[in-house]
C-alpha cells in the first residue's frame, strides 16, 4: 500500500496528522508486517497509560462512590483493548519469524521503544488535563491503523489464499487466510476507535450536566 491518505469524512488531531507523515518517514508510505507490527507496539501504550492514571487516582480517590464506578469500568475497557492489541502484535511478530522478514534493528526493535515510551508520557499527561483528547488521540490511531489493513489486504489479493497459522490462536482465535486474519484485526481496530469515541460523548454529557 503506497500513501495512505486520511480517510474522507473522518478529521484527524493536529497531533495525528503530525505523528502519522513523520511515522511515514521512517518506515516509508507502504504498508508492511513490520509496520504493522511497529502500529500495534504503539497501539498498546495509550490503554496501559489510562489504566496506569486511574490506580494512581484511585489512591486519592478511593472513598468517591461515583469516581469509583467510572473509573472500574474505564480501567475493564482499557484492559481488555490492551489484551487485543498485544494478540496482534505477537501474531504479527510470529508471522514476520515465519516468513523470514528482514528487519532493521535499530528502526523496528529500538525505535519503537522510543516511540512507544514516549507516547506513553504524552498520553498520561494529556489524559490527567484533558481525558477527552487522549481518547481523540487513541480514536484516530485506531481509525488509522483499521485502514491500513484494510487497504494492506485490498493491495493484496493473493492473501485469500495463503493459508496461515500460529500457536497464538489458541488465545486469539483462528483464521481460514492470512487476508480474513488481517481484516478481523481491522474490525478489533474499528471497535476500539468507537469504544473511544463513545467516552468522548460521556465526558461531554458528564460535563454539561455538572
Amino acid at each position: 500500500m503506497s500513501n495512505l491518505k486520511q480517510p474522507t469524512g473522518y478529521k484527524y488531531s493536529l497531533i495525528s496528522n503530525i505523528l502519522f507523515p513523520t511515522m511515514d518517514l521512517f518506515y516509508g508510505r507502504a504498508t508492511t508486517f513490520s509496520k504493522l507490527k511497529v502500529l500495534e507496539l504503539i497501539a498498546r501504550i495509550p490503554y496501559q497509560s489510562w489504566e496506569h492514571n486511574f490506580f494512581v487516582w484511585l489512591t486519592h480517590k478511593y472513598g468517591k462512590k461515583e469516581y469509583v464506578e467510572r473509573a472500574i469500568e474505564e480501567m475493564k475497557m482499557a484492559r481488555a483493548a490492551q489484551d487485543n492489541e498485544q494478540w496482534h502484535l505477537f501474531i504479527l511478530a510470529d508471522l514476520i519469524n515465519q516468513f523470514k522478514i528482514k528487519e532493521n534493528f535499530l528502526l523496528h526493535v529500538v525505535l519503537p521503544q522510543i516511540i512507544a515510551f514516549t507516547y506513553f508520557y504524552i498520553i498520561s499527561i494529556v489524559h490527567f488535563f484533558k481525558p477527552e483528547w487522549s481518547y481523540k488521540l487513541n480514536a484516530d490511531f485506531e481509525y488509522h491503523a483499521e485502514n491500513a489493513y484494510k487497504q494492506f489486504v485490498e493491495d493484496n489479493p493473493q492473501f485469500k489464499d495463503q493459508k496461515v497459522e500460529s500457536s497464538f490462536f489458541k488465545y486469539y482465535g483462528n483464521v481460514e487466510n492470512l487476508a480474513d486474519l488481517l481484516l478481523k484485526f481491522a474490525e478489533d481496530e474499528r471497535h476500539h476507535k468507537e469504544e473511544s469515541l463513545a467516552m468522548i460523548q460521556k465526558i461531554k454529557l458528564e460535563n454539561k450536566k455538572s
